[in-house]
């Protein structure tokens, strides 16, 4: 079945896309320009009626990742649709127009990483308390209760209070070394 897929997302767009056999599926890249064309030929094409989930993935230098899962009820194949925005301007067309569960996602994804979905009818924060400042699933983002106390990971030797001293101290991930009370 991925073969076929594989085909018919090449003989649509050319190579302007690239394919992936995935456990139980394909995955299917796009550049952002089709990334709307891209859904609609997934939903209509392939009858990936079905919208799942979408979300973002902070690939640091490379951007961000936005992958959507669809599904075929009809025809019984799952496929992730994906593309890549850039740091810098993380933007990208709204999939609400085909499928209308995209919309609690795209607003989730815009408000964790920062993605801005252009044509969006609500893009506004849906999660995190009135006036919170940042994109907490960044990975940039520090967060500030992992400076404010010890991190509760895993126990060095001696740091629960028995044993031999600790050999060395381990600092939260996340934390740059100039924050908290020893900096």
């Amino acid at each position: 079945m991925s073969e076929v897929l594989s085909a018919a997302w090449t003989e649509r767009f050319g190579e302007d896309v690239t394919t992936e056999e995935t456990f139980g599926g394909l995955a299917v890249g796009v550049p952002p320009p089709v990334w709307v064309e891209a859904l609609t030929f997934a939903r209509d094409g392939l009858e990936c009626g079905f919208f799942d989930w979408l979300t973002g993935v902070d690939e640091l230098d490379d951007g961000f990742a936005v992958v959507t899962h669809l599904y075929s009820l009809e025809r019984r194949h799952h496929l992730l649709v994906r593309t890549r925005v850039p740091r810098e301007a993380p933007v990208l067309p709204t999939a609400t127009g085909v499928y209308r569960g995209a919309a609690w996602h795209e607003r989730e994804t815009f408000e964790m990483f920062g993605v801005v979905f252009e044509g969006h009818p609500d893009l506004k924060p849906l999660l995190l308390p009135d006036g919170f400042e940042g994109n907490p699933l960044r990975k940039d983002f520090v967060l500030a209760a992992r400076v404010a106390k010890p991190w509760p990971g895993a126990k060095e030797p001696g740091e629960s209070g028995h044993g031999a001293p600790s050999r060395r101290r381990v600092r939260p991930p996340g934390v740059p070394d100039d924050w908290g009370p020893n900096a």
